[in-house]
């Protein structure tokens, strides 16, 4: 059995904790699609924070919808916002994490008990900002879960080692003027093998690479277990 399928057999006899405070019964969530069949959003809106913000938090308020989600093996276009993302042969535009988008000082939460394996202030445009990189052990499996673009005070009083419980808070989404000039939002991903990176991981790889690193990363939907969205 694969590492993805030994994570989905924990998980059925463990189940996760939370990542947010989602309650099925009384929240909607709107699904994001940032591919190109999203033609309702520009390349101006999405070079513009600000503007971006708001283009996000009018879907999210007309649709009644307290977080939106989406993006795990995504192909996206609004990485051309930044040249974080550009190379030399092929860009990188396929997104590897589950993002959540929500207002700046959404508390965030471990959904399984570990240790804090390493932090860092991705402090560069379009980057994850500030970062912090559980790792957990399941019963053998070793799980690492990334946490990205979340507020500076979340970086406060950590170490790396510390002890995290499941559903203990370990931080809050950051603005847009610390989460790597993002509108505010989650960037949750989950790896089975760090390739010896302390405080960073690719949340965004080429599409070439998508078989490589698929072996890697799980869907984050088998932790967050979102239902249907608004616009499903």
């Amino acid at each position: 059995m694969n590492s993805s399928g030994r994570l989905s057999d924990y998980l059925h006899v463990h189940p996760a904790g939370k990542v947010v405070d989602f309650n099925p019964q009384t929240d909607r969530h709107y699904r994001f699609d940032f591919t190109s069949d999203n033609t309702e959003l520009d390349s101006q809106t999405i070079s513009d924070t600000s503007s971006f913000s708001r283009w996000i938090n009018n879907k999210l308020g007309s649709n009644y919808c307290r977080y939106g989600i989406g993006g795990y093996m995504e192909h996206r276009t609004l990485y051309a916002r930044s040249p974080l993302f550009d190379t030399t042969d092929e860009p990188r535009r396929l997104h590897l994490g589950m993002d959540i988008w929500a207002k700046a000082g959404t508390p965030v939460y471990s959904p399984l008990p570990g240790i804090v394996h390493s932090f860092s202030d991705n402090n560069h445009f379009g980057d994850y900002g500030p970062t912090i990189i559980l790792k957990h052990d399941l019963e053998g499996l070793k799980l690492y879960s990334l946490y990205g673009h979340l507020s500076r005070e979340s970086l406060d009083s950590i170490f790396v080692g510390k002890p995290v419980g499941k559903d203990v808070q370990i931080g809050y989404l950051g603005a847009e003027e610390e989460n790597g000039h993002w509108p505010p939002h989650l960037h949750f991903q989950l790896m089975f093998d760090m390739e010896g990176m302390h405080g960073d991981y690719p949340g965004v790889c080429r599409f070439s690479e998508k078989e490589k690193y698929l072996k890697n990363i799980p869907d984050p939907q088998l932790i967050l277990q979102f239902p249907k969205a608004v616009n499903d």
